[in-house]
């Protein structure tokens, strides 16, 4: 059955293809949409921001559950014990990523979050035992030297926002390491990783959100009688459940470094339309380089990732598509 699979570019390619594609375009609309809420609005806290997007989660899967659309298990007590760490994985995911889109400028965000790769194939390597070959790691390296050229020239220099995004990348690259390996059909599925994890995670972030004051501020924001806000605020909380479901599939069909390579090549078009849309792109001859360097690197990355040139070496090949429903 894999051997079908993996011979047949037609049964075997084009979920992977389409899964992220459909990943790659939901990263993209977020980053447009988020920058602009808590930019262009001001809207003063992404923890709330994070807490709609898991609201949304929770309220389409469990409708989606009740409708019969689809199908994961019932509550019980050993879920917790099953999808640990994930949540708090999550949950920093969300935060970090929110926090960091509102502090750096678009095209810096995006070299920076290139960071995500190599972290990715290191957690692969040690938690899944994967083995990627040279081509591929010289295409990261390429990615991460472009990404040290441009942020070592960044104009717009921003400490908090450096942090934030580096914490972001590990949280990335952690949350879809571990989705992969809990995404077993037999257990919880895709839907139930995403179901629980927002379930988990809402109620303590609330928490959060209420001690810090960040609510307060939130719930004091001057746009909520402008529809135009709103209207942005709700499309980022279903982004937000399209960008967890996409990423869950493309991890599915895939591996989680490919989602993270789709993620670059995102990535591209989101910089170059910074350049030109998002206002707060500071011009320097080596960050354009730098920036340029990365985008090369991510794409080389990307081509040979996904067209199924080069795969890990491993016994049991988790990038043939479909067959891994088996797992």
């Amino acid at each position: 059955m894999t051997r079908q699979a993996d011979g047949d570019p037609a049964s075997g390619r084009l979920p992977r293809l389409l899964s992220a594609l459909f990943y790659g375009t939901c990263s993209f609309l977020i980053v447009l949409v988020n920058k602009a809420l808590l930019t262009t609005y001001g809207f003063p806290s992404p923890i709330v921001l994070g807490i709609g997007q898991m609201a949304a989660t929770i309220m389409i899967l469990y409708v989606s559950k009740l409708n019969k659309i689809i199908h994961f298990p019932d509550f019980d007590k050993k879920i917790p014990i099953k999808l640990f760490p994930l949540p708090l994985l999550y949950v920093g995911n969300h935060i970090s990523g929110l926090s960091s889109t509102s502090k750096l400028s678009l095209p810096m965000f995006t070299v920076l979050r290139k960071f995500t790769i190599p972290l990715t194939l290191l957690l692969e390597t040690i938690i899944l035992g994967k083995q990627y070959p040279l081509s591929i790691i010289i295409s990261v390296f390429a990615i991460v030297l472009g990404a040290f050229i441009a942020a070592g020239s960044d104009l717009a220099f921003s400490l908090e926002g450096y942090v934030f995004v580096f914490l972001n990348d590990i949280f990335t690259a952690a949350n879809g390491v571990y989705t992969k390996q809990k995404m077993d059909p037999q257990e919880l599925g895709k839907y139930g990783v995403l179901f629980y994890n927002a379930c988990f995670m809402i109620l303590p972030t609330l928490v959060l959100s209420a001690s810090t004051g960040d609510l307060r501020q939130a719930t004091e924001f001057n746009q909520w009688k402008n529809v135009l806000f709103i209207i942005q605020f709700l499309l980022s909380c279903f982004l937000g459940f399209l960008l967890m479901f996409s990423t869950a599939l493309c991890s599915h069909y895939n591996s989680a470094l490919t989602t993270a390579v789709v993620g670059a090549i995102k990535n591209v078009s989101v910089a170059y339309i910074g350049m030109l849309v998002g206002g707060d792109y500071v011009f320097s001859v080596l960050n354009f380089i730098g920036l340029n360097i990365c985008m090369a690197g991510g794409l080389r990355y990307s081509f040979l990732t996904l067209s199924g040139q080069l795969r890990p070496r491993q016994p049991a090949d988790e990038e043939s598509g479909p067959p891994d429903l088996k797992a």
